[in-house]
């Protein structure tokens, strides 16, 4: 086996393995029974090195069939290497859309399941857990396990969101959920600071709600959203179905210097004022909304050669906007141009080892460079001082202390991991680096 350089979305860091690409489950079993130790790959659009091993990582592109659909409960039934893009293309024109949704059509089931991740309607639907009816698993031995809510439950939760270090996950059961058309009413609301962004943001009923930051001055566009009936649509969108389209290539890696404090402020303040003047309701597509970086196959290139860094971090309710004021407070002291800076509502939740907690979650995108990782060091005791913990799907950089300051449940994961075996065979270069 050849090694090779890979990296996760963000491009940072870089690692090199042997990338292995099993065909059947028979040869994955004997890839996992060799190993000293592997990881399993999606569409790699964990921002880090969550999807890497040092030895062998498993890529899962070729377990991509979609299996069986119950249109009577919206149940399918897949492989991990479907990714959401696929299971939207062929069920939306048949009125089911996936009830979560991350920031990317392009993750696969396994890696939406082994992040746990969610989208713009924690507050009401949760994460992906909430419309997952049962997982397939492989574990240390190279056998497939079924665990559900209902049998095995152990091995269920700690899989979602356990970021691969339970097992290859080989197919799943997820519901989707009816839809009338592929449109959404939209509601704008430009706000002027963090305190009314946050009312907006937590205020109404809609399904969908976030709000783009314009960093540092904290003011935010705030979109609520629900999905649109045909009913309530004009005619000239009633009979359309709103495509995804052709993602445009970027092509090129941009030279970082085009990316500072500078042109950072000049395009956000630029992206606020024309969206404040179009701020009220209209009606637009489900890529747009859902998927907008998905347009450009590869956006992660216009952060330059060194790749991009994601801070990413749940505060709870209670401290929130205490703890935001600090964190923006710091990320505006520092020289490193914040280029994308979103929050959303999370509900309660409770899980063995996933992200989402109640509260409201920051994400901000930096270029990867020297200053960008000390100021995400600066900003890890802030989150932990206000009771928050970090997304593991979106680190690239944390330290294993920095792990256990700010989530006590790591302590349990690992014992899980020792007792069932999956701590020595299911390693990544980030467990390696988090020490989990």
């Amino acid at each position: 086996m050849t090694q090779r350089a890979l990296s996760g979305w963000g491009r940072f860091p870089v690692h090199h393995t042997c990338l292995v690409a099993p065909r059947t489950i028979q040869d994955l079993s004997e890839r996992v029974q060799a190993g000293p130790s592997v990881i399993a790959r999606g569409s790699g659009r964990a921002y880090g090195d969550s999807a890497i091993n040092a030895q062998t990582t498993l890529s899962m592109r070729h377990f991509n069939r979609m299996l069986a659909f119950d249109p009577d409960h919206g149940q399918l039934v897949a492989e991990a290497g479907v990714t959401l893009a696929e299971v939207i293309a062929v069920f939306l024109p048949r009125g089911w859309f996936p009830p979560v949704v991350p920031g990317t059509a392009n993750v696969t089931l396994g890696g939406a399941i082994a992040a746990d991740v969610h989208g713009k309607n924690h507050m009401l639907q949760g994460s992906f857990r909430s419309c997952v009816d049962w997982i397939e698993v492989m574990g240390p031995e190279g056998a497939v396990r079924r665990c559900s809510w209902a049998t095995d439950r152990e091995l269920f939760d700690r899989t979602l969101g356990g970021m691969g270090l339970t097992g290859i996950i080989t197919r799943a059961a997820i519901r989707l959920r009816p839809v009338e058309t592929g449109w959404l009413r939209q509601t704008t609301q430009a706000t002027p600071d963090l305190r009314a962004t946050l009312a907006a943001l937590v205020d109404g009923q809609a399904d969908y709600r976030v709000a783009w930051l314009d960093l540092p001055h904290a003011r935010a566009l705030v979109m609520h959203a629900d999905h649109a009936s045909r009913a309530e649509l004009p005619p000239e969108l009633a009979t359309a179905l709103p495509l995804a389209g052709r993602p445009r290539k970027l092509g090129i890696t941009l030279p970082a210097s085009l990316i500072n404090r500078a042109t950072s402020q000049a395009v956000n303040a630029a992206y606020f004022h024309a969206h404040k003047r179009r701020a009220g309701i209209r009606y637009v597509g489900w890529h747009p909304f859902f998927f907008p970086l998905d347009a450009i196959a590869d956006w992660n290139r216009a952060y330059g050669r060194r790749g991009l860094v994601q801070f990413q971090c749940v505060l709870p309710t209670d401290q929130a906007e205490h703890g935001l004021k600090a964190l923006i407070q710091t990320i505006s002291a520092a020289h490193v141009p914040p280029v994308l800076s979103v929050l959303k509502c999370f509900g309660a939740q409770e899980s063995a080892f996933s992200f989402p907690m109640q509260g409201i979650t920051l994400a901000v995108d930096f270029p990867a460079s020297a200053q960008a990782l000390a100021l995400l060091d600066q900003l890890d005791p802030i989150v932990i001082a206000h009771g928050g913990r970090l997304y593991l799907a979106k680190d690239a950089r944390m330290t294993a202390a920095t792990l256990r300051a700010a989530d006590p449940r790591v302590g349990t994961f690992e014992t899980f991991r020792a007792m069932s075996g999956t701590g020595m065979r299911f390693q990544s270069a980030q467990s390696d680096r988090l020490e989990l």
